[in-house]
This record gives structure tokens, C-alpha cells and sequence, in this order.
């Protein structure tokens, strides 16, 4: 699977994706990332793709060309055209069965109003896409008119607002890689396709602070598979989306 990001700060991503599973992940072609900086597609000599909201208000939008010029530069390095709204993919993959894979991507326009981004919905884009283009905004947003461009789905992390949508991205990433198998090495893994407690212990069986001996719970040293699982059902809270 390929993750393409649009984005103005490519390097916020660094860190990240240069850690622990996402890094092993690239390194071993299991997934594989790309980035687009609509500043790169500007059409002035200051690469200036920010302009004063219409309507009055503080701050800046991003203009609707760069942005849509670095899609169009996604879908073509997917190897899709674009076609209306739609798109054809003119690259195509013995390896990838279309009745398991929809071969054309999906678009995702971060946003606090859109729909709430969850595990069912990382699920369902791990097993159907091979191309995933995650839009991410910055200053007051961008400029509407690239939904009218383009088919977009629009998602949300969460009921807050943040200074952009790199976070948001990141988060979807590493959610959505997850889902892949041999990204985790042992897909048991997975929190939640199974009973996982959120609270979990190692050894030693007993340490001390502050002359205050604190051990771990009799029952996950008991060996009782049953009645294990039964405490850990009753630690969950929440169970996670599946």
C-alpha cells in the first residue's frame, strides 16, 4: 500500500516514520510513502499558495491549483488518470486481484467537521485500497473548491481542532498500517481482534517504592486461561472499534 500526503511540511512526518514498526515497515517495501508540497506547484516565483479568505476574517487559505496541481501528481505517480471526477488506472498489477482490491484511490480531506476516522474504516481501506492520497491543511484551511474537483471523503481524528492536518496523518498511517499483515510480525498483535486489558504487567512479580510492595494481580499468575480472560473483559472500559 501506498500512502501519497499532501502536504506544505514534509519533514513533520520525519521522526515519525523513522522509528520503530512504521520505519521497518518502508524498509521492508511493506508499505511505501510519498509526498507532494503544493508549494512546489506554485506558478510564481516566491512559491506563495496562500491568499486572503474571501469574505473577510484573520488569517490564510491555501489556493485550490497548487493543492489540486499535487494531486493530479499523486494520482499520475499511482499511475491513474484523471478522468472527470473519477479516475482510470493505466498501470496495472498481476499481483493486485480486482475482485479483492478496488484499484483506484481514495482521497481523504482532513477536516474537524468530517466523519470520524476509526479502525472499521482503517479495516476496510487496508483491505481494498492500494493508493491512499491524505490531504493535509494548514493556516485556515484550503481553498472548498478542490472538493469540487475531486471525489473526496472527509475524515476526522477527533472533536478538536489542530494547527494542521500533519498529526491527523500520521495517526491515520500508523492506524491503517497496522491492519496490514506482517507490518506487526504477529498479527495477534492487533488490540482489537482480541481481549486485550489496557492495564498489563511483567516481571518482577513484586518491586518495592517507597517502602510500599507493589505486586502483580494473583489471577495472571495462576495460569487459569478462563478466568484470565475474564479479568482482562472486566478492565475494558471501552472496547475499541473493530
Amino acid at each position: 500500500m501506498t500512502f501519497h500526503f499532501i502536504t506544505l511540511f514534509p519533514h513533520a512526518f520525519d521522526s515519525y516514520l523513522g522509528e520503530s514498526i512504521l520505519k521497518r515497515a518502508i524498509e521492508d517495501k511493506k508499505i511505501k510513502v510519498k509526498f507532494y508540497n503544493p508549494r512546489d506547484f506554485a506558478e510564481n516565483k516566491h512559491d506563495r499558495i496562500d491568499r486572503k479568505p474571501y469574505g473577510g476574517g484573520p488569517g490564510m487559505v491555501i489556493q485550490a491549483e497548487p493543492v489540486i496541481r499535487a494531486i493530479e501528481k499523486a494520482l499520475m505517480t499511482a499511475g491513474y488518470r484523471v478522468e472527470g471526477k473519477g479516475y482510470r488506472r493505466i498501470k496495472s498489477s498481476k499481483k493486485l486481484n480486482p475482485k479483492t482490491y478496488t484499484l483506484n484511490p481514495v482521497i481523504v480531506w482532513l477536516s474537524p467537521s468530517g466523519k470520524q476516522f476509526t479502525n472499521e474504516y482503517a479495516k476496510k481501506v487496508a483491505g481494498k485500497f492500494v493508493d491512499i492520497i491524505i490531504i493535509c491543511g494548514r493556516y485556515e484551511g484550503i481553498d472548498a473548491r478542490v472538493k469540487k474537483v475531486f471525489k473526496v471523503e472527509e475524515l476526522s481524528v477527533g472533536p478538536f481542532v489542530l494547527t494542521g492536518g500533519e498529526l491527523p496523518a500520521m495517526l491515520m498511517i500508523d492506524v491503517i498500517s497496522r491492519q496490514i499483515p506482517g507490518i506487526l510480525g504477529d498479527f495477534n498483535s492487533l488490540e482489537e481482534s482480541r481481549v486485550a486489558s489496557p492495564d498489563v504487567y511483567t516481571r518482577p512479580v513484586i518491586f518495592k517504592f517507597k517502602g510500599k510492595n507493589f505486586r502483580v494481580p494473583k489471577i495472571l499468575l495462576s495460569g487459569h486461561a478462563a478466568k484470565i480472560k475474564e479479568w482482562k473483559e472486566s478492565k475494558i472500559k471501552t472496547k475499541p472499534n473493530k
